[in-house]
């Protein structure tokens, strides 16, 4: 099978290479460290941030399927490249989980701060490690049933092109490749994408539509910042995360923009990856006075080499 990778002229191949490189190593490099930070410190050890956890997790595994083969065919001369169907499989399956959890982890953050907000007397009965784990294992869980039923309709077709008109494999680059009726395929794509979008806008829409009301109802200016911070950062990761896919869905109208379109299905794994550390990193407290402490202590080490020497 091959698959044409994004129009990519001589000249830009190294700045072009060595965006997405360096991107890649600020995805690793930035979610690595805020799981380890989150698991290191315990007073990081809350529901918010263990169920933010995932977000990192996610961006890890998504990027690493889909960049370094990119990046590969970025040096190679050929603008076609050779990719065998069972590879291109898991790379669209890999593709689609990470894009549907990223929309279920933000469902179940969402979901903790309604309760942290509006029922905060309640909030340590109900977020329990028992439920931090249920909305994990559901959040992922119905990523990979969602996923798998998309991908075993099309895995089931006869293959008739071996062609591939975009810079990773997904599931309808698979199912282009077939010549018999798609009519199931692209019935249960909409419907999936439908749900998927309904359940998660209409689930933060909800939640943040209760949270505002809470805040507006409340005279205590310090629970009002509290909430307002938490759930900018929220909704800002979201939006984000919104915008990237929709816009991938806006330019499939336009036949004339593959090449934009190409190029934002890449960023809609690169932005997110980018970003999401950053935004919590910055704005949580308890992550800054961490990261804060560490490097104090660094430093200390460093000017004190046996400071702890008898």
């Amino acid at each position: 099978m091959s698959e044409n990778v994004t129009m990519v002229t001589e000249v830009s191949v190294y700045p072009v290479f060595l965006f997405f490189f360096f991107s890649y190593l600020i995805i690793i490099f930035a979610n690595v460290g805020i799981v380890v930070v989150v698991f290191i410190d315990k007073s990081l050890h809350q529901p918010m941030y263990l169920l933010f956890c995932n977000l990192p997790v996610n961006d890890i595994i998504g990027n690493s399927i889909m960049l370094p083969r990119l990046l590969s065919d970025i040096l190679q001369s050929s603008s076609v490249h050779i990719i065998s169907y069972y590879e291109c499989v898991i790379q669209a399956f890999t593709s689609h989980i990470y894009a549907t959890t990223c929309h279920t982890v933000l469902m179940i953050m969402a979901f903790d701060r309604y309760v942290a907000i509006c029922n905060p007397l309640r909030y340590a009965a109900i977020m329990t490690n028992k439920m931090v784990i249920k909305l994990t294992v559901s959040a992922w869980g119905v990523a990979f049933v969602l996923v798998g039923i998309l991908l075993g309709l099309t895995i089931r077709l006869n293959r008739c092109r071996t062609l591939i008109t975009n810079p990773y494999c997904d599931n309808a680059s698979l199912f282009k490749l077939s010549c018999e009726n798609v009519s199931i395929n692209n019935a249960y794509g909409l419907a999936f994408t439908v749900v998927l979008f309904t359940g998660s806008i209409g689930s933060t829409v909800l939640t943040y539509t209760k949270i505002t009301v809470v805040c507006l109802m409340s005279t205590n200016k310090s629970l009002n910042s509290k909430a307002l911070k938490t759930c900018s950062t929220h909704l800002f990761a979201y939006l984000i995360m919104l915008s990237s896919g929709m816009l991938i869905i806006i330019l499939h109208r336009f036949p004339q923009y593959s090449d934009y379109r190409k190029l934002s299905a890449i960023l809609f794994h690169i932005i997110p990856g980018c970003l999401n550390p950053i935004i919590y990193g910055v704005q949580s407290k308890e992550i800054r006075k961490f990261l804060s402490q560490s490097l104090q202590l660094l430093n200390t080490n460093k000017e004190n080499p046996n400071i702890s020497e008898k």
